[in-house]
């Protein structure tokens, strides 16, 4: 635990030199950070109720009526009672008050592009993915994020590998023979798989993968679906379900009558994925130990 706290305040005294120089240019405006915070929310939000904007950005009451009252002299804002609480005050951002922003919003993202210049596509969406983690990591209301189910891009299928190897390690003990296994499967696949007869889908959220699945040739009437897998920390998003709707739904167009698959006895939730989406066991047995089970559908 010492060690993460040491790691998390580091990280913070270099974030906060990168803000500072993000913030630089906002001396050269006539607003404060907090007044450029009220700014943008009104800007994002149109109408706010003042009690609303103070607690949204934990400011002092007195200080809030002062820094409006400012934005009215200088037109910036319009102030009006609620219709339907007289106490209570709806503030929102005139026109002048729009461009004002806009000009202040435009110099911090010239900024932000000075300091992106020169990053990579890769690197960028590490940087992307990499904040998306913090966000999800520290968030104290956590909530699904949107996600993207594509086909796979050049290195997804190290990725693929990479991902078995070390979550089915962690999470069940499994070896190297198992992420041997994935890549061989993976190989295969990337060599002499048809389009028309076999595809791969990889589940994205916020830029990065978060889970995969592949449809391939059993033989010419059966389809295999293989590699399920769903990050940790996408799980419960619907994810795995819907990987295995576009393999059956894959698998159905290109021709094929029957759909089968592999797992084991532990993997619990893609059992239930595969219950789910119509799948029944056919066959067990068990191999080093594990139970192995052979699941099918008609599609």
């Amino acid at each position: 635990m010492e060690n993460l706290v040491a790691q998390v305040r580091a990280f913070n005294h270099f974030y906060r030199e990168v803000l500072g120089a993000l913030y630089r240019d906002i001396v050269n405006t006539p607003f404060s950070l907090a007044e450029v915070k009220v700014l943008f929310e009104l800007h994002l939000r149109d109408r706010m109720e003042t009690g609303e904007l103070r607690r949204l950005l934990e400011l002092d009451s007195g200080y809030l009526s002062r820094m409006l009252g400012r934005f009215e002299a200088d037109g910036l804002i319009a102030r009006e009672r609620s219709a339907t609480d007289a106490r209570r005050q709806i503030v929102e951002l005139s026109e002048a008050g729009r461009i004002a922003f806009a000009a202040v919003d435009e110099r911090s993202a010239s900024r932000v592009r000075d300091l992106l210049e020169g990053v990579t596509e890769e690197d960028g969406r590490r940087l992307v993915a990499s904040m998306a983690t913090i966000r999800e990591v520290l968030s104290r209301n956590r909530s699904a994020a949107p996600y993207v189910i594509r086909p796979p891009r050049p290195g997804d299928l190290g990725w693929v590998v990479h991902r078995h190897g070390v979550l089915y390690s962690q999470e069940y003990g499994w070896g190297q023979d198992f992420e041997a296994m994935v890549a061989r499967i993976v190989a295969d696949y990337a060599d002499d798989h048809d389009p028309l007869r076999e595809a791969g889908w990889i589940a994205e959220v916020d830029g990065a993968q978060a889970g995969c699945v592949f449809c391939v040739r059993r033989d010419d009437e059966t389809a295999q679906l293989r590699m399920l897998l769903v990050e940790p920390s996408a799980r419960g998003m619907g994810i795995g379900g819907r990987l295995v709707e576009e393999c059956l739904r894959f698998a159905a167009a290109a021709g094929y009558r029957r759909m089968v698959l592999w797992t084991r006895d532990v993997l619990t939730d893609a059992r239930r994925i595969y219950r789910a989406a119509g799948f029944e066991r056919i066959e067990e047995r068990m191999e080093g130990g594990v139970v192995e089970e052979t699941w099918a559908r008609n599609l």
